[in-house]
């Protein structure tokens, strides 16, 4: 269960219906690979609400805190200012693979195509996951496009089948929340790879469980990791409003024990699906809110982006592999300390 179900009240704001990127009508889907004793991974990939992403782009922006990660297609991003395809989740090892496939996924989606940049983030999962087999294939994609739906998992699938959180399971999570500006009620959604954390720093609605945790069974390779993080909205924002956003999404991480280590990469990237950018040459007219109108979307991203990391650490199941063992947060327990 989700934070909300469990009473884990992470901010002010109301989450939508869903409570995930499907409040947004982004798709996701997952391609869950777990072969053997040693492979533990994946593919996850968000399906924004268009019919074609190569011809109806959508305003998009990056923000990187600490880079030390292997994102695909962010240097188009920052210059154009938009996102023409999928974005897919992987390992750190398989995002050339998975990037690949994501260009064959657009060829065949546009028979006229010769040039596309495609958007692929990562995380290392090779803790649970002998990384170096590069077990992902191109088939892997296409499988969890096909998959994707407004229904889906969290937790220890897909991309997060290998991830680790605080020395406990990761993956995969996803938070919404509703604001309203000027009248008008927007959404903002995001969804996490969370495969970062000391087990100490662990926060979980301003209780820091992670200290009373500290010996509990599981540790290993303290502090290195990162955490992949996607922030949408369908607030009208233009590319220079959207990397604004995404930054907001680094104080949810903050709130949740992230330091943004070292040896951690820690990436946003955020887009609108309010409209989409023109691809002739002639003069258009977009909408967009004003500056002033931004705060409670800046709070709103914080905090999906916070509950978005505690819900795939409540969501993940204990998994073995690759000779280690990450066991899943024990909830009871921290449902105590919280209650107390």
């Amino acid at each position: 269960m989700k934070a909300p179900e469990l009473g884990i009240k992470i901010g002010v704001f109301e989450h939508g219906r869903r409570n995930s990127m499907a409040d947004l009508g982004v798709k996701v889907g997952h391609a869950t690979l777990i072969e053997g004793e040693d492979v533990r991974t994946g593919v996850t990939v968000l399906l924004p609400p268009v019919k074609n992403p190569y011809k109806e782009r959508l305003f998009s922006a990056t923000f990187v805190m600490n880079g030390f990660s292997k994102p695909i297609g962010f240097v188009q991003v920052d210059e154009l200012g938009y996102i023409e395809t999928p974005i897919a989740l992987t390992n750190t090892l398989s995002v050339y693979t998975v990037a690949s496939a994501v260009v064959k996924h657009m060829i065949e989606m546009n028979p006229d195509l010769k040039s596309v940049s495609p958007v692929v983030m990562e995380c290392n999962d090779s803790y649970l996951n002998n990384i170096r087999k590069m077990a992902v294939e191109e088939e892997h994609y296409f499988e969890a496009v096909k998959n994707a739906s407004l229904d889906f998992e969290e937790g220890a699938v897909g991309a997060g089948t290998g991830m680790s959180a605080f020395e406990f399971k990761g993956g995969i999570g996803s938070s919404s929340r509703v604001v309203e500006i000027g009248g008008e009620k927007y959404t903002v959604a995001s969804l996490v790879l969370a495969n970062f954390g000391k087990r100490e720093d662990l926060t979980i609605a301003g209780v820091p469980v992670g200290l009373r945790l500290k010996d509990y069974p599981g540790r290993g390779t303290v502090g290195r990791g990162s955490i992949s993080m996607v922030v949408a909205t369908d607030a009208p924002l233009t590319a220079r409003q959207l990397r604004r956003l995404a930054k907001r999404a680094i104080i949810g991480l903050a709130r949740t024990g992230g330091y943004a280590y070292h040896g951690s990469g820690d990436v946003v990237l955020a887009f609108s699906t309010a409209q989409t950018v023109p691809l002739d040459k002639e003069p258009h007219l977009i909408s967009f809110l004003p500056d002033n109108a931004l705060s409670r979307l800046f709070k709103a991203t914080a905090e999906a982006t916070e509950e978005a990391i505690i819900n795939a650490l409540l969501q993940a199941k204990t998994v073995e592999g690759n000779g280690h063992v990450r066991y899943a947060l024990p909830v009871e327990e921290v449902l105590k300390m919280l209650r107390s």
